[in-house]
Order: structure tokens, then sequence, then C-alpha cells
């Protein structure tokens, strides 16, 4: 059952555990807890924290999400889609401030969870994923671009366009053995998976290049050299000093944290459920993801989400539960601990280098391509996100995104209301295969039919209006025929208002035909009520034009 807050943990045990499956779950557990190493330091970095602090994000978000997670296979961790957001908020507000984001963020998806919107996430529009993902990615590629080519510059812009402004000012300061230790490492990135997957590319990249800067003592930063000692230990949880001046400031920020960690995590878990054949949890996890937010915080972390590179790593290494994801936080521990002041030793070029490549990979550039054949609308939208992320903010880019595509969606579903007077489509036989249509019918003179199809809301009260308009002489009896509309808001109640007004003094009688049990209860509610007393409301055109003549033939009598 989908729907329930029951962790797949309880029941994953309640199916069977056994030492097979447990087997398969440590060693797919030590091979993402490797492969996780590298990402958690470089992601770490990318977003202005400490390396430790990006190990630490992935220990207990990892060990959070796998045990409340409502997905048999899903790792957890720091992804590189919250490095924009990350480096912006403590650029801003500094690393408080992203603590107390964070912890906001963590209460918002476990309301989201606890209020069963699960579901609602999957609603977002297809073009403004894309958008702001391949925004994202373009963010990221260009922040490395100061280790990776060994650029002197203390402190770049935190924006793009400056950024980029202040790579070309000191591009004089290039360092061609940081280049080159830049691009050993993504060569192997790219080539060590067509050999083996068996051992991470990512790591064998680390470990080839830290071992050439060292042995052939190329000058090339280091996080040693940039970040000092790497604590092999882990920190005991305290509550982050809180301004709560800072709340109301930090609001939207929390809101493109929680949002982007229900997608992403969510899109993660149907990624994994196409994989193994199994249905996740969808409020279930969208309150996992809020417990790990608000535990991250606690010991110095940074937000955490569901990882889909990780978590499809997880299963093709025969996953089969959630203890899995516990044991990949539980060797991350260890590598804390007992190697934790070797990544001293780690070039900054090739950790830029990782994060190259995951940009890549995250901008899905062949379906943005492909989206820029859509229509123009979604286009648009897609544009509109990117542009955003890229250039202003990416808090703007989703809130401008989701504001587009809901007005988008809302043009679209009035022009798929129409509003008609069949009447005067008595002769033409479009309709003659419906055995409910008016032209199969003799409709007597006085009387006008319309017919409203479609959703009747917002978006189409001015169509209704302008359709209604169009009656030159005023109709002895006017029958609207609503078989066809699913619902009506407000703002269509008011539209239904003014006409039953209007035609009241023209002397016409209504008559609305085909109304459905639930519309019906819709239409009798507030002021509209006791403006239908005196309207006749029936089932169907039969009787709508039954009752019309006994109108006409009392007005003849």
């Amino acid at each position: 059952m989908p729907a329930r807050l029951v962790p797949a943990l309880f029941s994953s045990m309640a199916e069977g555990y056994n030492g097979q499956r447990f087997l398969q779950d440590i060693m797919a557990g030590v091979i993402v807890g490797i492969v996780a190493l590298p990402l958690a330091i470089a992601f770490g970095i990318a977003s202005g924290v400490n390396p430790e602090q990006g190990i630490i994000t992935a220990i207990v978000g990892g060990i959070i999400i796998s045990l409340l997670s409502g997905s048999q296979v899903q790792i957890g961790g720091p992804t590189g889609a919250f490095i924009v957001v990350v480096f912006a908020i403590i650029s801003e507000h500094g690393y408080s401030g992203l603590a107390l984001a964070t912890l906001m963020a963590g209460v918002i998806l476990v309301l989201m969870g606890m209020a069963r919107l699960g579901a609602v996430i999957k609603f977002i529009p297809y073009p403004m994923t894309v958008g702001f993902t391949a925004g994202i990615a373009v963010i990221i590629a260009t922040g490395q671009l100061k280790d990776f080519l060994g650029l002197a510059i203390s402190t770049p812009a935190a924006d793009f366009p400056h950024k980029i402004l202040d790579y070309s000012r000191h591009l004089d300061s290039f360092n061609p053995q940081a280049l080159v230790v830049g691009l050993v490492a993504i060569t192997l990135l790219i080539g060590w998976p067509r050999l083996t997957r068996k051992v991470p590319g990512s790591m064998v990249a680390i470990l080839v290049t830290t071992a050439l800067v060292h042995l052939v003592d190329l000058k090339v930063a280091t996080i040693g050299s940039q970040f000092g000692a790497v604590p092999a230990v882990f920190p005991t949880p305290r509550l982050p000093v809180i301004d709560w001046r800072q709340v109301p400031v930090l609001i939207p920020h929390a809101l493109t944290i929680a949002l982007l960690g229900a997608i992403e995590s969510l899109l993660s878990a149907v990624v994994a459920d196409g994989m193994t054949g199994t249905r996740h949890r969808s409020n279930m996890e969208l309150v996992a993801q809020g417990v790990a937010n608000l535990a991250a915080p606690l010991f110095g972390g940074i937000p955490v989400t569901g990882a889909i590179a990780r978590t499809a790593t997880n299963i093709k290494n025969g996953a089969q539960t959630p203890v899995a994801g516990v044991v990949h936080g539980v060797v991350l521990l260890f590598i804390l601990l007992f190697f934790g002041r070797w990544a001293t030793l780690i070039p900054m070029a090739t950790l830029a280098a990782v994060l190259l490549v995951v940009a890549y990979h995250m901008s899905e550039w062949r379906h943005f391509v492909r989206l820029l054949r859509s229509p123009r609308a979604d286009i648009l939208v897609m544009l509109c996100t990117f542009g955003l992320t890229v250039f202003v903010d990416l808090t703007v880019a989703i809130e401008a995104g989701v504001v587009l595509s809901a007005l988008l969606f809302m043009h679209r579903m009035s022009q798929a209301t129409e509003v008609r007077n069949i009447t005067r489509e008595l002769h033409e036989d479009f309709e003659r295969e419906d055995e409910l249509a008016i032209a199969t019918r003799e409709v007597p003179a006085g009387v006008e039919v319309f017919e409203i199809h479609g959703p009747f809301f917002f978006g189409a009260a001015n169509q209704f209006k302008d359709t209604l308009s169009i009656v030159k002489s005023r109709p002895r009896v006017l029958i609207l025929r609503m078989r066809h509309v699913p619902f009506l808001d407000a703002t269509a109640m008011r539209a239904m208002e003014d006409m039953v007004d209007r035609i009241r003094r023209e002397g016409t009688a209504l008559i609305l035909s085909g109304v459905s049990p639930a519309l019906r209860t819709a239409l009798l509610q507030g002021e509209l009520r006791a403006k239908l007393v005196e309207v006749a409301i029936l089932p169907d055109i039969d009787a709508s034009l039954v009752e019309a003549r006994r109108i006409l033939a009392a007005g003849n009598g």
C-alpha cells in the first residue's frame, strides 16, 4: 500500500530477511560508500563548507533516509542540485542561516508527507525540471573552472556573470599542472568504467592523481592547502545558533530546499522502482527526507536528499533492502574516523574534474535539445527556468517556473473548455453519433440551447459571457447544457449569477440541463442558491425540451 506511512525497512524485515540478503546488502553498501566518498567531499567543498561536512551529511542523511525511506534501495546524501542553493545561502547568511533554512525545510518536508502530498510533486512540469536542472549543471561546471585551471582567485564571485568576469581577469594565473591533473582525472572518470565497474572510477581517479601529484611534486592546490586538516572525529549533535529574526528572510530558501529535496528524492525512488520492479511510498519518502534534514544541521551538515546515481549504483551491486543504505553510511563513518586525515592530500583539480563529470550527466543536454522542438509554451517554461537559474537565482527560477507553468496550464484548460450555441448547429451532423445530441431533437422556436463542454473555471468564464452575448434577439427560453462540466469554481459561479440576473431582467426562462449530482450540490451553494430558486435543473435534454415547451405554452396561453 504505497500511501501508508510505513518505512520500507519494516516491510523488508516482515517479508523475511536472511543471511544471503544481508551479504548482498553489505557488498552493495560497501561499494556505494566508496563511490559516495569523493562525491560527498566534492559537494561539500563546492557548497561552501568544509570537506568533512559533506562526509558527515552523507553519513547522517544516508543512515536516516535508509531507516525511514519509503523506497527499498534509496541512498541519501548531499547532491549536486543543492550546491547552488547552499552556496548562495552561506554567502549571504553564513552557516547559521543555512542550518536554520535546512531545519525549516525538514519541517516542511515532514508536513508534506503527513499531509499526503507525495503524489502532488509528480505534477511538476517536465520542462521546468529540465530547465532548472540544466541551469544548476551550468553553474556547477562554471564553479569548478577555478580549481580545474588552477586560477589564483581567493574568493570568486557568487553569481554567474561576475564569476565569468573574475575568471577572465585572472587567466594569467592559469596553472598548467592543475589542468594536467584535471584532464587525467576526467580521462579516468570516463574511461575506467569501460574497463570495469567493480571499482568506482571516481576512487581510481582520486588515488591515481593524488599519487601523481605527490610523487612528481606537482605544484597544485589540495584539500589540505585550502582547508587544513580534516578532523578524523564524528561531531556530537548540538542545536545550531538560531537567529529567529532570519526566519522570514529564509522562508523562500527553505521552500526551495524542500521542493528540490522532494523532487529529487521522489524522482530517485521512481527510477529505483523501474530498476527493481517495486513501488515506493512517496509520502513516507517525504517524511524520511524531512527527518534527515532536521538531523543533518545538528551535526554540522548540509541539506540532504535521495541521490539518483548512488541509488542506481546500489541497485546494480545487488542491494536488496534499506540495510544496504545503512551499511553505506557506516562505511563512510569508518573512512572518516580512520582514513579522514589522508583526504587532505586530494588535489582540488581532481575534485573539480569529478564535479565537471557530475554536471555533464546532470545537464541532460540531449533532453534539453529535444525539448526545443516541443510546443512554444513548454520551450518558454524551460528557457525561463534555465535563464533565471543561471543568471538570477534558483529560488526565483523555481517560483517563476511554477507560476508560469500554472498560467500556461490554465490557458490550455480554458482553450479546452468550449461554450457554444448549439441551436445554430442543428443542421451540422458532427454530433449525430451522440444519442443525446441536440441535432437529433426538435428545438421549438423561441428556445436557444447553449452547451458548456469541459471544466467551467475562471479561465473559461469570459468565454462563457462572450458566447452568451452573441444572441441578438431575446429568447423565450434558454437551455444551458452542462452534461460535460466536471466542476466549476467561484469565478464561474459569479458568471452564472450575472447570467441569471441578466436573463431575469430580460424575461427569459432558464433551464439547466444534464447537471450531475456533484455539480448540482456545488450550484446550490452561497448566493447562487437563492437565484436558482425559479430555475429548472433537469437531468437531460429531453426533459429540458419538454419543460421548455410547457413554458412556451403557458406564455401563449
